[in-house]
């Protein structure tokens, strides 16, 4: 199975141009209730199994929620769910129905940026809702906050783990609107000092700022398109999978080249997830190294560690909200909820 990062390394890079969109005033989604609906899309790659799709309607359903899969859920182009007028179509029929609340995708892969230019804005814009993902679903949360102000959801997909953490940050967040903090696991087990999930400073201080990000791979591959935000006095969040310490380095480079790092507030560094050294060993730059190289001349506070990525135990964040971030206490604040 190809997979989201062996196809985008085959993309071209974006030239960097410049777009004079005026930044439109955030429209927050209504909240999740019990009762309501989630309408399951597949805006990029199949899905192949039919007990993960039940696992996740189950898993809904234990929250007092409905599901309906989308007209072309199963569909199947290759390495995509369908073609891409098909997808598109489900999204903007998800957003159009006013029996769905929430539009969650099923599982990410690749595809969604080739959505983007068939997606109906001004129907979004019409019918606000949750949009709730991560990973290639990047490409939608950024594309459909960027045109429309919606403040999307970068949380679990539906193959997601729902485990107690997981459900716990989703329901605070987009059922029960709590301006919640978000802090890291301080448990250290059965060892003296803490060893999983620790976050470490980059550079110290606190700030405040709307959040934006995702998946740091996809979030390259908009750039010098119309569906990326404005970067001014952001918190940017990042996160990756499966890539080599030295495609880090060149994805943060693209962002410095692109004039993104030097007009954010701040920088929050997720879980990079398999990003070992490659062949390269201990030869290799560390990720560590790389960040620090990257952020810390930005003079910008920044912390890495936070429990975002491709990781079991998730943070749902939402982006276009406005928080707080202590880089030295590794904590993320909402100042404000993220649901009417």
């Amino acid at each position: 199975m190809l997979t989201r990062r062996s196809l985008l390394k085959t993309t071209a890079l974006a030239p960097f141009a410049t777009y004079d969109q005026k930044p439109l005033a955030t429209v927050k989604p209504a909240r999740l209730k019990p009762g309501d609906t989630v309408g399951l899309v597949c805006p990029a790659a199949p899905a192949y199994s039919r007990e993960e799709v039940q696992v996740t309607q189950e898993s809904l359903v234990a929250m007092g929620l409905k599901t309906r899969l989308a007209p072309h859920f199963y569909d199947r182009y290759g390495y995509l769910a369908g073609r891409d007028a098909d997808r598109a179509a489900d999204v903007n029929a998800m957003f159009a129905d006013p029996d769905i609340q929430m539009v969650m995708a099923m599982h990410g892969g690749w595809g969604c940026a080739r959505l983007l230019p068939l997606l109906d804005y001004e129907l979004i814009r019409r019918n606000p809702k949750l949009l709730v993902g991560y990973s290639d679903i990047t490409a939608l949360l950024l594309g459909i906050h960027t045109k429309t102000g919606l403040a999307t959801i970068h949380g679990p997909v539906g193959s997601a783990t729902w485990n107690s953490y997981t459900v716990d940050r989703f329901r605070r967040v987009i059922m029960e609107g709590e301006p919640v903090v978000y802090e890291n696991p301080t448990e250290k087990g059965d060892t003296l000092a803490q060893t999983d999930d620790r976050i470490w400073t980059i550079r110290p201080g606190t700030v405040r700022g709307p959040l934006v990000g995702g998946n740091l791979t996809v979030l390259c591959h908009l750039l010098g398109s119309a569906y990326v935000p404005d970067w001014r006095n952001k918190i940017l969040f990042i996160e990756d999978v499966s890539e080599d310490i030295y495609s880090v380095d060149r994805m943060l480079t693209h962002l410095k080249l692109a004039g993104v790092l030097n007009q954010l507030s701040g920088l929050v560094f997720g879980k990079c997830t398999r990003c070992g050294p490659g062949s390269g060993g201990y030869g290799s730059l560390t990720l560590e190294d790389v960040l620090i190289e990257h952020i810390g001349p930005l003079n910008i506070p920044a912390f890495a560690g936070a429990m975002i990525g491709h990781i079991t135990d998730k943070f749902t964040v939402p982006i276009g909200i406005n928080a707080e971030m202590d880089a030295e206490k590794g904590l993320i604040r909402l100042l404000e909820p993220a649901v009417v």
